[in-house]
């Protein structure tokens, strides 16, 4: 893959990163600046599932903030766009579609079925 490929993959990470930064300070904002007080009990219920809905996105970002560290990574490293599993060449439109991919599409398609057959 060319430099300035890898160049423009590792710029679109790292958007993601600020992104996911933002969410969170945005939600933590949001969560500190509510009034603890709310009397009744059909509002508490929805301000409450609120904040689980939002906490639950959060967690996902995390995961994902895991992956785009690992993808800048393997960045540095000189290895990004190698699948961990076959050792051949991601597909740029794989990468396009998802920057943090680490396996190519066939190894993907075959981790998942053995996955499914385990009943994960």
């Amino acid at each position: 893959m060319d430099q300035d490929l890898v160049e423009k993959f590792k710029k679109q990470l790292e958007d993601m990163k600020d992104d996911i930064i933002t969410d969170v300070e945005q939600t933590l904002t949001e969560m500190t600046s509510q009034s603890g007080n709310i009397p009744d009990p059909n509002d508490r219920a929805s301000v409450e599932s609120d904040r689980s809905f939002e906490l639950r996105i959060r967690g996902r970002e995390r995961k994902l903030m895991d992956k785009v560290d690992e993808a800048i990574t393997r960045i540095d490293d000189g290895i990004y766009g190698v699948c961990e599993g076959c050792g051949e060449d991601i597909a740029v439109k794989r990468l396009e579609a998802r920057p943090v991919a680490k396996f190519c599409i066939d190894c993907k398609t075959s981790q998942e079925q053995k996955e499914k057959a385990q009943g994960r």
